[in-house]
């Protein structure tokens, strides 16, 4: 397995899919950037009114299809080899690119706009092979990696892309000429890389089409019914395209007007946002531990909503300067201030969205995979057409740019409220993430032979007051604990379990009625599908050893036979959090800041072999002779 994601950069499997869809994205905003420059300043004739005219059409037109086409996108990615459809697109990109470099040459707005339309056409089919591709590619645990490189490797394509355009088309001499001739060279050389893709078989090659666009637009969209989880974070990465088509929209007039920068300052600012969102991406495997770790999203999701008002902040107004360079910017007052903000806005936006992208390709039914990643693009479209309404309602109004900034940073803030207290789940895993990593290093193994869907059994030894939460922070499905009533009710504790769904128990004893409860919510969370985590010795251990498990676990696989995963935990019983201090009659201390933590698996085990003691001997098996 490698050893980190940048290990996939020397594979096979990924080298060349990596390389074609750098071009892809790079060569796509040459073009763009190209064609805005030309508009503006190189055809003669057209006014102000033209050249919105021609600029507002061209960005219509590149987002048009992916309204029109997505749906039929998601079908025609299931039903042929991906790497053999990529090879495809990328031939229909260099004849794209050449009807382009003759739009260019001959200064033609028609062909150029065609092109345009051609281009969007083939970023349409692109995406959700784009993203298909990773889980039918990479295993479990290279997702997160493999999309970090992608998103980071995507944003730094645009970022050249947008600058090589612009410089390109802003040559005195043969501008156009050497636009042309860049745009068909990236496509061939796109198109070789592809030609090394592994081949990557159909996974529903009898899927019948439906050629009717708005029937199948309607159904496709439907596909993402049933499926909570990839419903919201297909949701939330579209209000990240939301967010970030209006930040983008208004950053060359805001380094223009508000920051006073000259035609340097433009590209800096773009370029910190886009280095931003490379950093966040690639952090996100260093952070989450190569695991899907959707706990970062909320911690994104609020850091775009920070840095935004605080962008706001340092710079309210226009400061009156202009001509500014990019170093006069940086030494002016806020400069650097502003430059950090738009840095760590993107860091932001990289750790939201680089899990939310693994969690759909990792939940989403594989053999509807690309139509989910269609609905998506679709969504994408859809949000997008929203935030360049917005923005024109909220300049409409008299807002400037930097309150539009802030309107946008804010209403971040309340839309992440209002999905955190839908969806608990993701503020859950955040709390967890920090927790357990502010406490402790922990070291996981095994734990991907849990089943990817369907009902589970996860059964523990019980050492600490943490073992839930280093559980939760260590699992990449969303476990259902079943843990003492006392533990569940401690007070700071008590709405982490809560948004988890943990089950409170307690003994036959002490609360009969509440034990009944517990049995019967942890069979109807199996009959859901969903993952059950026990303790089966009954309670924390008080001198480190592993108690006996008790029957109650053999009750519940009688009424619902699932697989069984037995896990160890060690390196607890010294913690804080376990009875250690407590029998000896002292403070609960730490005996080390972030100890380190090790949670082991082993196979799962067949419900009708799972009794009480041979969990218990497999977990002791597991653990060793280490507490």
């Amino acid at each position: 397995m490698a050893d980190s994601q940048f290990a996939l950069l020397a594979q096979r499997r990924f080298l060349p899919f990596f390389l074609t869809q750098l071009a892809g994205a790079f060569n796509d905003n040459v073009f763009r950037n190209a064609l805005l420059v030309l508009i503006a300043y190189r055809i003669a004739g057209l006014d102000a009114g033209a050249i919105g005219l021609w600029t507002n059409l061209a960005a219509g037109l590149f987002v048009l299809p992916f309204l029109l086409f997505s749906a039929s996108a998601g079908q025609w990615a299931e039903r042929v080899d991906k790497a053999r459809a990529i090879r495809h697109l990328k031939l229909a990109e260099i004849a794209i690119m050449l009807l382009a470099g003759a739009g260019f040459l001959f200064a033609s707005l028609p062909l150029l706009m065609l092109a345009l339309f051609g281009m969007g056409t083939q970023s349409a089919l692109f995406g959700p092979l784009k993203y298909a591709i990773l889980p039918q590619a990479l295993q479990a645990r290279e997702l997160v990696g493999g999309n970090a490189l992608v998103e980071s490797g995507t944003f730094l394509a645009i970022l050249a892309g947008t600058l090589g355009g612009a410089l390109l088309m802003g040559r005195a001499q043969h501008g156009p000429a050497w636009t042309a001739v860049c745009g068909v060279a990236v496509a061939v050389a796109g198109w070789l890389a592809s030609r090394a893709i592994p081949s990557l078989p159909a996974v529903d090659p009898d899927l019948v089409p439906d050629r009717n666009p708005l029937r199948q637009t309607l159904r496709t969209l439907r596909v993402l019914r049933g499926q909570r989880a990839v419903l919201n974070s297909v949701l939330g990465i579209s209000w990240f395209w939301f967010f970030g088509a209006i930040v983008l929209a208004q950053l060359p007039a805001y380094a223009r007007d508000v920051l006073g920068g000259n035609e340097q300052v433009a590209p800096l600012v773009l370029a910190l946002f886009s280095i931003g969102i490379a950093a966040g991406s690639l952090l996100c495997e260093r952070l989450s531990g190569r695991r899907i770790e959707i706990g970062l999203v909320p911690l994104g999701a609020f850091g775009l909503t920070v840095f935004g008002i605080d962008l706001y902040l340092v710079r309210p107004a226009a400061t009156g300067a202009s001509g500014l360079g990019a170093l006069a910017f940086l030494q002016a007052p806020g400069g650097l201030r502003i430059a950090l903000d738009l840095v760590l806005i993107g860091v932001s936006g990289g750790l939201y969205t680089v899990p939310l992208y693994a969690l759909v390709q990792q939940r989403a039914p594989r053999r509807r995979l690309s139509q989910t990643i269609a609905a998506n693009n679709i969504l994408n479209a859809l949000f997008m057409v929203a935030a360049a309404l917005l923005a024109l309602a909220l300049f409409a109004l008299g807002l400037t740019i930097p309150q539009v900034l802030l309107a946008t940073a804010v209403l971040n803030g309340l839309v992440a409220v209002y999905i955190f207290s839908l969806v608990p789940e993701f503020l859950m895993r955040f709390l967890s993430w920090v927790l357990i990593n502010l406490l402790y290093r922990v070291r996981s193994r095994g734990l991907d032979a849990l089943p990817e869907e369907g009902p589970a059994l996860v059964v523990a030894n019980h050492v600490s007051f943490m073992d839930p939460l280093v559980l939760m922070g260590s699992i990449k499905r969303p476990v259902r604990f079943v843990m003492d009533h006392r533990i569940y009710r401690l007070p700071l504790l008590k709405p982490v379990f809560r948004a988890a769904g943990c089950i409170p128990i307690a003994g036959a004893r002490e609360d009969p009625a509440l034990m009944e409860r517990a049995f019967e919510a942890i069979a109807q969370a199996l009959d859901a599908g969903e993952v059950v985590g026990i303790f089966p010795e009954g309670g924390l251990t008080r001198d480190g050893a592993i108690q006996p498990f008790r029957p109650g676990v053999e009750r519940i696989l009688a009424r619902n036979p699932v697989p069984v995963l037995p896990v160890a935990l060690r390196g607890l019983w010294a913690s804080m959090w376990s009875r250690r201090d407590s029998a000896l009659g002292r403070a609960r201390l730490p005996r080390r800041i972030r100890a380190r933590v090790e949670v082991e698996a082993g196979p799962p085990m067949a419900p009708g072999t799972a009794s009480a003691a041979e969990q218990e001997r497999v977990v002791r098996a597991l653990r060793g002779d280490d507490a």
